[in-house]
């Protein structure tokens, strides 16, 4: 029974999503737009190099900007204040009060955000540009399985810093400073302005000691088979320590803000 209020969590999501239909047809148009912007970017780069860079020709170059097209929407990389919001309330207290755990309940919850933007605004832009751009396919079928659980990673870790984030709340009345803060970080450090393969090396290392490579740049280096074999296995792993280390710290905090709310509310 447990089990199944989290898949009705979820598919509740899912539905409340799906009934924003001109939000998706304007999310799909954006998507595109801005993915033949960045692609004629990277093209640019990539000929005023003599054809590639650092490892990326117009093939992958394709595939990187597309596939992050595709999961910018799913992956949430710009945090949302939902949470936070509850805690401003107090409404808050009402979902710690119900049957299931707080954590839990809002991660399902995502997962029907992003299994429904997945489907509606990262698939079309992904099929635009393999139609009009074309994409690089891996060179080992070992790609897609590993990609599609390097995805699930990417997915939860978004959620576990974004829950992490708004869990700001029950210390700070205002969390937008902390929101700003993020946003600055996240676009550069996840690769989604350009590959974090391009970064100087003292920059790359910064950018591998956060976990922001992990949300976007290592499900894309998986999916298109930039990695592959032992080195892709490796870049999964290092999503799974870092989504093991983001959940166990998310519980502490969880813990820590509802005995915090319980002081102050009585």
């Amino acid at each position: 029974m447990t089990v199944r209020r989290y898949l009705e969590l979820a598919a509740a999501e899912f539905r409340r999503y799906s009934t924003y239909r001109l939000a998706v047809v304007a999310g799909v148009v954006t998507q595109s737009v801005f993915g033949f912007i960045r692609i004629s970017v990277m093209f640019a780069a990539i000929a005023a190099s003599g054809g590639t860079l650092l490892g990326y020709n117009q093939k992958l170059a394709s595939t990187y900007v597309w596939l992050g097209q595709a999961l910018i929407a799913p992956l949430a990389i710009f945090a949302w204040t939902e949470i936070a919001d509850r805690v401003r309330t107090g409404e808050i207290a009402v979902d710690i009060a119900r049957p299931i755990d707080l954590q839990l309940g809002w991660w399902a919850r995502d997962v029907g955000r992003a299994g429904f933007q997945l489907l509606s605004r990262g698939l079309p832009p992904l099929l635009i540009g393999g139609l009009t751009v074309g994409l690089a396919l891996p060179t080992s079928w070992t790609a897609y399985p590993l990609g599609l659980i390097s995805l699930a990673l990417a997915l939860s870790i978004s959620f576990t810093l974004r829950y992490l984030l708004n869990l700001v709340a029950f210390w700070s009345v205002d969390v937008r400073g902390f929101i700003g803060l993020y946003f600055v970080l996240v676009g550069p450090l996840c690769g989604l302005f350009v590959p974090i393969h391009l970064f100087p090396p003292w920059l790359r290392t910064i950018a591998y000691a956060t976990p922001f490579p992990s949300m976007l740049q290592v499900p894309i280096d998986v999916l298109s088979g930039l990695v592959l074999g032992a080195a892709a296995a490796l870049q999964v792993l290092m999503q799974l320590g870092w989504l093991v280390l983001l959940v166990a710290l998310a519980r502490v905090v969880t813990w820590r803000g509802s005995r915090r709310l319980v002081v102050q509310g009585g």
